[in-house]
């Protein structure tokens, strides 16, 4: 018997071996393996790119954000420009005069109600600009301190635009002092030429004593 079923097992091994259906579960299972790995492999790439998906969203949205702050001051910009136009037609109505006459007379208004006396005064305008023209003063002031101040005051508040460039003590006797002020203001392009006043110099070309000036138009 044992040495007969030693016999017979090749052959149910043989049988096994060609059975359509031995290759069917060997088939079977190579595609099993094949599928789990295809399905493992998917997971690799899909997990991948997701990681790099979000990557990408990541940094999009950090540039949205920084653009979004480099643009927030322009927000409103048309806006706020409009306003400033407003407000510079306002300035230019209430503090720019409109004439160098008005100048000026404004100018000597002033000197007669501190008290002092304006002397060698000169006018000039320097060179034109887009939207104003400086116009410059050089003049000699004599009078008591309290009124040189007073004079100086009432150039700073009033409702023309004066500003004060310099000022230099050039003499005292007694309570009498002497002073040279430089101011200046401004007047539209168009204004300022049709004063015709000359161009003002250069601090190289200023002399020691102003030159007598234009008194009016």
């Amino acid at each position: 018997m044992s040495a007969a079923a030693d016999r017979e097992r090749p052959s149910v091994w043989r049988e096994r071996l060609t059975s359509p259906l031995t290759w069917h579960y060997v088939g079977f299972a190579v595609l099993l393996v094949v599928a789990a790995g295809l399905a493992v492999r998917l997971g690799l790439d899909w997990t991948a790119i997701d990681s790099h998906a979000s990557d990408v969203v990541a940094r999009k949205q950090i540039q949205l954000k920084a653009l979004e702050i480099q643009t927030a001051p322009l927000r409103g910009l048309d806006k706020r420009l409009a306003k400033s136009r407003t407000a510079m037609d306002a300035f230019y109505l209430k503090r720019i005069p409109p004439t160098y006459s008005s100048i000026s007379s404004r100018i000597d208004d002033l000197g007669v109600a501190s008290g002092v006396r304006l002397s060698r005064t000169q006018y000039t305008q320097g060179a034109p600009g887009s939207d104003l023209t400086e116009i410059d003063m050089d003049t000699s002031i004599s009078g008591e301190y309290p009124a040189i101040m007073h004079f100086v005051n009432s150039l700073e508040r009033d409702p023309i635009f004066f500003v004060i460039k310099a000022m230099n003590l050039t003499g005292q006797q007694g309570g009498e002092v002497s002073l040279r002020m430089q101011v200046a203001t401004w007047l539209r392009p168009a204004d300022a030429q049709a004063s015709g006043l000359p161009s003002t110099p250069d601090e190289n070309q200023r002399s020691a004593e102003p030159v007598p000036a234009k008194e009016g138009e």
